[in-house]
C-alpha cells in the first residue's frame, strides 16, 4: 500500500533535500519528539538560525516528516512501499535510505505513541432487543403499539455498562436505512478499509 500525500505534505518535504543529511536525521528526532512531548517553538526557532530560514519552514519539515511517519506506522506499510512513496518525492537515494531508517527505526515508537493517543471509546459486547406489542388499553380496545426496547451491553476501560434504547419499528427500519446509505459513503470506505 502506498501513501498517498497531497501537494502541501510534498511541499512541506520539499525544504528536506535542500538541507544536509545530519540536519534530516535531527529533523527526524525532533519529529519523534514532538510525538512525545508535543510542539516546542524554541526548537524550531533555533533550527532556523542555524540554518538561515524562516521558523515556519522548519516546522512545515518537521510537520511533513511527521506526517509521513506517522501515517506509515499508522497503515503499517512495508520497507518496499515506503520506498516507493517516497520515491514519487523525487528525493536523492541518500535521503531516501535515510527518512526509511528512520522510519524503521522508530515506526514500533510511533505506533505506541499513536495508540496512547487514541480516544478510549466504547466497544460492544453483547446486545439484547425485544418487540412489544401494546394490543389495546383501557381507552382504546382495539389499538396496535408496537415498540423495539434494545439493551446494548459495552465494555469501556474494562468496565460494562449498559444502555437501554426504545423506538418505534418505523423509526428503527429509518435508522437502519440512514445507516446503511452512510456506509456507501467514500468517507464511510476509506474508514474500514483502514480497519481491516
Amino acid at each position: 500500500m502506498l501513501l498517498d500525500l497531497s501537494e502541501e505534505h510534498k511541499e512541506h518535504l520539499a525544504f528536506l533535500p535542500q538541507v544536509d543529511s545530519a540536519v534530516v536525521a535531527e529533523f527526524g528526532r525532533i519529529a519523534v519528539e514532538f510525538l512525545r512531548r508535543g510542539s516546542n517553538p524554541k526548537i524550531y526557532e533555533g533550527a532556523a538560525r542555524k540554518l538561515s530560514v524562516s521558523s515556519d519552514t522548519v516546522q512545515h519539515g518537521v510537520e511533513g516528516l511527521i506526517y509521513l511517519l506517522t501515517e506509515s506506522s499508522k497503515l503499517m506499510i512495508s520497507e518496499l512501499d515506503f520506498q516507493d512513496s517516497v520515491f514519487v518525492l523525487g528525493f536523492s537515494e541518500e535521503l531516501n535510505k535515510l527518512l526509511l531508517q528512520l522510519y524503521l527505526d522508530n515506526r514500533k515508537e510511533i505506533r505506541t505513541i499513536l495508540s496512547e493517543l487514541a480516544p478510549d471509546l466504547p466497544s460492544y459486547h453483547s446486545l439484547e432487543w425485544r418487540l412489544d406489542v401494546q394490543l389495546a388499553s383501557r381507552s382504546l380496545r382495539q389499538q396496535i403499539k408496537p415498540s423495539v426496547t434494545i439493551k446494548l451491553h459495552l465494555n469501556q476501560n474494562g468496565d460494562h455498562n449498559t444502555q437501554v434504547l426504545q423506538t418505534d419499528p418505523a423509526t428503527l427500519l429509518h435508522l437502519v436505512q440512514q445507516a446503511l446509505e452512510e456506509m456507501k459513503t467514500n468517507h464511510c470506505r476509506r474508514v474500514v478499509r483502514n480497519i481491516k
